[in-house]
């Protein structure tokens, strides 16, 4: 199939019932909280006409708590949305809130607007990180709303943060094997920012919390992403996306940000499973070639080939040959003292540590 189209909705702050620590909207999608919906089919109309292929359009529903609207607007804006996918040019419909806003009478609404996808902003499952974020909600409700979310027959997407106020390693690996035990569709992945004008903003300025930074959360969303890399869940998301505020020059204050955050951790995940496998199959020598996707190729490489040089450096060689080829994600073909193609997340994990 081909990449998918995305015409995005921000509905910022709108159904919110109170303020998640880390949150402002409208700083993170730039947008305001009204929306009509004339607005709705504005945008539309707007993105259709910027779509070179329109064979794979989804209509995505972004920010606030789209379910926790009263249902009659909801519905005004579904209906939009639900008229072009009715006529063909739209495929999908997507849209997130929060799991305490999930109950038959908002299913049984959706599924009447032709809703595929629903994404729980979970961020954790454990109940002092759930308490110390403001959210207003325990983990129990995110086991029901995912459990009827599935029986009404919509697509399951969950969200995950690291880094938040109470979080550590352990917590964050938990949330995310549960993930897991809930089998979803798909799942996104965000290290917590700390951004202008919020709650989370007052505790770091008073030393009440400390934001993870680049370095130190790019191993622990490498170990989160191989649970679901193993367990096949589609990541669809690492890292808040770079808009005009999102970036340090302008509304984050602090926390692990980068324009290209999830190839630094892809990266790093390559190369540690990489060294793994040369180190325990001793199948190293002076001159390697290794072929590998488009985006694995990108990913061994890394930013200004540092990733690369480091993996030559580790492995004390002297040439690395990169070349692509039509692999999967996951395959790696090996040319050195012995030829094979390997799967990267059978030596993520092996105990060799990968600084």
């Amino acid at each position: 199939m081909s990449k998918k189209n995305i015409i995005p909705i921000f509905v910022p702050h709108y159904g919110c019932p109170n303020d998640c620590v880390f949150c402002n909207q409208r700083k993170i999608t730039g947008a305001s909280t009204d929306i009509s919906s004339s607005d709705v089919e504005k945008t539309i109309l707007e993105y259709l006409s910027y779509f070179k292929r329109k064979d794979n359009v989804e209509i995505a529903f972004y920010g606030g708590s789209f379910t926790a609207i009263d249902i009659k607007e909801q519905s005004e804006l579904l209906k939009v949305a639900c008229s072009f996918k009715n006529i063909g040019l739209v495929n999908e419909i997507r849209l997130s809130t929060r799991p305490d806003a999930i109950n038959d009478e908002i299913l049984q609404n959706l599924k009447k607007y032709s809703v595929d996808i629903i994404e729980l902003g979970v961020q954790s499952l454990d109940e002092e990180v759930l308490k110390l974020s403001n959210r207003g909600h325990n983990s129990k409700v995110v086991y029901e709303s995912s459990k009827l979310i599935k029986e009404y027959g919509f697509k399951l997407g969950l969200q995950q943060m690291i880094g938040l106020p109470g979080d550590n390693y352990s917590k964050s690996i938990l949330t995310a094997e549960e993930f897991v035990k809930l089998n979803p569709y798909c799942v996104r992945i965000y290290p917590t920012l700390v951004i202008k004008d919020t709650a989370l903003n007052y505790k770091y300025k008073c030393g009440e919390y400390s934001s993870l930074d680049l370095e130190e959360s790019i191993p622990i969303v490498a170990d989160i992403l191989d649970i679901y890399y193993k367990a096949n869940i589609n990541v669809i998301r690492v890292g808040l996306q770079a808009t005009e505020n999102i970036n340090f020059e302008k509304d984050v204050v602090a926390g692990a940000f980068h324009p290209a955050y999830r190839q630094f951790v892809e990266s790093f995940y390559i190369r540690k499973a990489l060294i793994n496998y040369f180190k325990i199959s001793n199948n190293i020598k002076e001159k390697i070639i290794i072929k590998a996707s488009g985006k694995n190729i990108s990913n061994i490489s890394g930013q200004k080939r540092i990733n690369k040089q480091n993996i030559i450096n580790e492995l004390k060689i002297k040439k690395l040959n990169l070349i692509e080829d039509n692999l999967s994600d996951f395959e790696i073909e090996i040319f050195s003292i012995k030829n094979e193609i390997i799967d990267i997340r059978d030596y993520y994990r092996m105990n060799i540590i990968c600084t």
